[in-house]
This record gives structure tokens, C-alpha cells and sequence, in this order.
């Protein structure tokens, strides 16, 4: 069990996180030094979210910079690591018979780059996107991680990113150290009592949460990752939250490791 790479969803909030030293930013460098450096890693980002299932299989895949109104010197930042058609090769035959797109252009979103630039600034291991299909279920994601399982035993840190409740018209621009609302806490508590319980299929069910979950997840975009890392749960992997806080009072920063 020692062998088993943990899997990990990070609440990743703002772009400008990417060239700032935070809590959040201190708590991801934390937790990409507790564990064993992974042969690669597979993301599953909020922000390659489409009408397909796609896997990134560029070799040298570029930095995107899918935003806008925000400081020059962000649009500077590159982590250039390197991709793996391999890795994207392998996640391809997991899947199967899933019909699933090779992207031989796409390059690594923010919600990528803007974590793992903090876990790891080298920018040496081999990352690896798949797209998060808009046509599908809450349940066809959570089912798409439990099959990706035996690149645990592989090395690769299998990594979500999103965030638990994301809510940007509510968010307080002004001050992003307002206090949460309350829709925002009780939707993060729940979830994440689910998850200390092992109840993983209620959080896939997360839309049965009436009008918290409808004000914490107008869009399930960000959300969705959150399944994959779920998914990838073993019988007797507990959770931890390597991260914790909610921005703006309606951008929950958490985040969920497995294993």
C-alpha cells in the first residue's frame, strides 16, 4: 500500500495564485514535498470542459493563458513540462471502450499550471491533460476515475482541479477576505462530511442538495474534477484536506487528497 501514489483535488481559486506566496500556495508546495515524485502526472482540470472526451498527447504542450483582465507579467508565466504521449496512450487503453479523442495540440490550462507550478517549479515530470465531458452525468466522471485506478500503482499523482463551491457572481471582488456565506459553508460541510464518511456516490449526487448546491455549483465545471480524484478511492483510503478556506465568501479553496 506504501506504493500507491495518492491522488489529490486542489481547490485552485484565482490565476493570480500562480505568481503569488499565499496559504493556499504554501499548502500545495507542502503537500508536492510529502510525497514521492510521481513517473507523471494526469490532470483533470475545470478549464478543458467540452462536448467530448479528449486526452492531451503533445509532447512539448504550451502554456496556455485562458484568461483575461489580469496583470502582464501572469501572461509571461510559462511551465513548460514536458507532456507523454505514453501516459495518454495508457489512459486511452484504461478506458476502453470509452470513445476517447487524442489531442495532439492541447496544452496545460491554468488550473493546471497555475498549481503545479508551486508543487513542482522545475517543471520536469510529464503532465498529461483529459478533458472533462459537458454531455455526461456527475455519475460517468466518478465511474471514468475508478477506471483510471492502476495508474496509482504506476507512479502517476492523478491531480482535480476546480473548486468545491465557485460562485463568481457572488464573489465579493472587493474583498476577498469577506466572510463565507452561510450557502457556501453548509455546502462545503456536507461534502465534505460525505467524504470523511466514505459516502462518495451522495457527493456525485451533489445536485440533491437543493438551493446550497445550486448557489455553490451554478455550473458544474468545476465541480466535476472532484469526482475523478473520488473515484479513484480505494476501500480503505481515508481523506484528508491538505487545504482548507473559502475566498470572497463564495470560492471554496479546498482541497481533497485520497490515500
Amino acid at each position: 500500500m506504501a506504493d500507491v501514489m495518492p491522488a489529490v483535488f486542489f481547490g485552485h481559486g484565482n490565476p493570480m495564485n500562480a505568481i503569488q506566496s499565499n496559504a493556499f500556495t504554501e499548502g500545495w508546495k507542502r503537500f508536492g514535498q510529502s510525497i514521492p515524485p510521481p513517473t507523471a502526472i494526469l490532470a483533470i482540470s475545470a478549464h478543458w470542459y467540452g462536448p467530448d472526451l479528449a486526452v492531451s498527447g503533445s509532447v512539448s504542450p504550451e502554456t496556455i493563458h485562458d484568461f483575461y483582465g489580469f496583470p502582464g507579467e501572469l501572461f509571461e508565466v510559462t511551465w513548460p513540462a514536458p507532456g507523454s504521449p505514453e501516459l495518454a496512450e495508457r489512459v486511452r487503453n484504461l478506458l476502453l471502450p470509452v470513445d476517447l479523442r487524442f489531442d495532439a495540440q492541447r496544452g496545460l490550462d491554468h488550473g493546471v499550471w497555475a498549481v503545479l507550478c508551486h508543487l513542482y517549479p522545475k517543471a520536469d515530470i510529464p503532465v498529461v491533460q483529459l478533458s472533462i465531458d459537458s454531455r455526461k452525468a456527475p455519475e460517468f466522471h466518478y465511474e471514468i476515475g475508478r477506471l483510471l485506478q492502476p495508474l496509482r500503482d504506476e507512479g502517476v499523482l492523478i491531480v482535480g482541479s476546480g473548486n468545491i463551491v465557485h460562485n463568481l457572481r457572488a464573489y465579493d471582488w472587493e474583498n476577498e477576505n469577506t466572510s463565507p456565506f452561510d450557502w457556501a459553508v453548509r455546502f462545503e460541510s456536507v461534502i465534505r462530511n460525505f467524504m470523511l464518511e466514505g459516502k462518495d456516490r451522495e457527493v456525485a449526487d451533489y445536485s440533491s442538495l437543493g438551493d446550497d448546491a445550486r448557489l455553490s455549483v451554478p455550473s458544474p465545471d468545476h465541480f466535476l474534477p472532484l469526482l475523478y480524484v473520488l473515484g479513484l478511492r480505494r476501500e480503505y483510503e481515508q481523506v484528508s484536506f491538505p487545504v482548507e478556506g473559502i475566498v470572497g465568501g463564495a470560492l471554496s479553496m479546498l482541497s481533497v487528497k485520497v490515500g
